[in-house]
C-alpha cells in the first residue's frame, strides 16, 4: 500500500469563502508592511556597513563581561550575541561582535579591531578570533539598491512570462501571489528582527521561483479544464484544477520542507537565516498558489473560449500521487 498525503479523488471546496482568504491575505500584507515601517529591518553587516568579529573560546560566553571589556574603547553601540548551534562541541563557545562603521569611515580601522581583540583577551586569555568581516557604508547602500532592483525585475519577468503563456488575468494573479510571499517574508523578518543580509535576498528570489512553479502547475491544469468543462462556472473549474494538482503540490512542499528543516537544525548558524526564510517561503508560497493566485483569477475572470488545441497544455507531473 502506497502512502498518500492527499487522498485520491479529493473534492475540497477552496472557493466557498474565497473573499475571506483574499481579505485575510490583504490584512497580513498590511500588518507586514506596518511592521516594516515601524520597526524596520535588522540589517546585517552587508547592508549596514561596519565590522563583524567572530570569536571562539572554551569558556562560556558572558555578554556582560565582553561588553564591559569593550566599553572603554568608546566605539558607540556594539552588538554582542552568543551563537548557539547543536553541532558545536561542549568547549566551543562562539560569539558575534558587531561594530558599526564610524562616521566618515568606510569600515572599522585595523587599529580598532586590534584594540577590541586586546580588550577581550584581558578577560578571556584563550579566546580565538575566527573571522573578521568588514563592509563600508557606501558599498552597503549600493547593495540595498541592487537587491531591490533584483527582486522587482524578477517579479516583472514573471508578469511578462505568465502574460505571454496564459492571459493577463493569470499574470495578475501570479504576480499578486509573488508580491504576497515577498511582503510576508520581509514582514516576519521585521517583526522578529531576524538579521537581514544578502543571503536573505537570495532566499527571496528562490521563493519567487518556488511559488511561481506551484502557481504555473495549477494554472496549466486550469487552462486544460477550461477547454474540458466549457459550461461549468469558473469557481468549479478552479476547484477541480486545484484538487487534481493538490497531491503534487503537497508532495513537493513536504519533501522540500523536510530537507529545509534538516538544514535549519543541523546546518549551523551561518545559513540559518537563509533556511528560515526558505521554510517560511515554502509555506506561504504553497498557500498563495491555492488561495491567492487562484482567488484573484476568480475575481478577475478569464476568457472561456479555449477551443484552439494546444499539444503542450498541462503538466505531466501534476497527477503524481503523494
Amino acid at each position: 500500500m502506497r502512502l498518500r498525503i492527499v487522498k485520491q479523488n479529493t473534492n475540497f471546496d477552496f472557493f466557498k469563502r474565497w473573499k475571506l482568504w483574499l481579505g485575510l491575505s490583504g490584512v497580513m500584507m498590511v500588518l507586514a508592511f506596518v511592521s516594516f515601517l515601524v520597526q524596520g529591518l535588522n540589517y546585517g553587516i552587508d547592508f549596514r556597513g561596519g565590522t563583524t568579529i567572530r570569536t571562539q573560546s572554551p569558556m562560556p560566553v558572558e555578554i556582560g563581561v565582553y561588553r564591559d571589556a569593550i566599553a572603554p574603547l568608546g566605539l558607540g553601540d556594539v552588538s554582542i550575541s552568543e551563537v548557539f548551534d547543536p553541532t558545536f562541541e561542549e568547549d566551543q563557545n562562539v560569539a558575534m561582535i558587531r561594530i558599526q562603521a564610524q562616521d566618515g569611515e568606510e569600515a572599522v580601522s585595523v587599529d580598532v579591531i586590534t584594540s577590541v581583540e586586546a580588550a577581550l583577551k584581558t578577560v578571556r586569555p584563550n579566546i580565538e578570533f575566527v573571522s573578521v568581516e568588514s563592509v563600508g557604508p557606501k558599498v552597503s547602500g549600493e547593495l540595498i539598491q541592487t537587491a531591490i532592483i533584483a527582486v522587482v525585475l524578477a517579479i516583472g519577468a514573471v508578469l511578462i512570462y505568465i502574460w505571454l503563456r496564459f492571459e493577463w488575468q493569470f499574470a495578475a494573479g501570479a504576480v499578486l501571489a509573488l508580491v504576497h510571499d515577498v511582503i510576508l517574508t520581509i514582514g516576519i523578518f521585521s517583526e522578529f528582527q531576524i538579521k537581514f543580509d544578502l543571503a536573505i535576498i537570495a532566499a527571496l528570489l528562490t521563493i519567487v521561483g518556488y511559488s511561481l512553479n506551484d502557481t504555473v502547475v495549477v494554472f496549466d491544469r486550469v487552462r486544460e479544464n477550461l477547454r474540458k468543462y466549457k459550461k461549468k462556472p469558473l469557481n468549479e473549474v478552479l476547484n477541480i484544477s486545484i484538487n487534481e494538482t493538490l497531491s503534487r503540490t503537497f508532495m513537493t512542499s513536504v519533501t522540500t520542507l523536510l530537507a529545509l528543516i534538516s538544514l535549519f537544525v543541523l546546518g549551523g548558524d551561518v545559513i540559518r537565516g537563509f533556511v528560515f526564510a526558505m521554510i517560511w517561503g515554502v509555506i506561504v508560497g504553497t498557500y498563495s498558489s491555492i488561495f491567492v493566485a487562484s482567488a484573484a483569477l476568480l475575481y478577475l475572470g478569464v476568457k472561456r473560449d479555449w477551443s484552439k488545441p494546444d499539444a503542450n497544455a498541462g503538466n505531466q507531473y501534476a497527477n503524481i500521487d503523494a
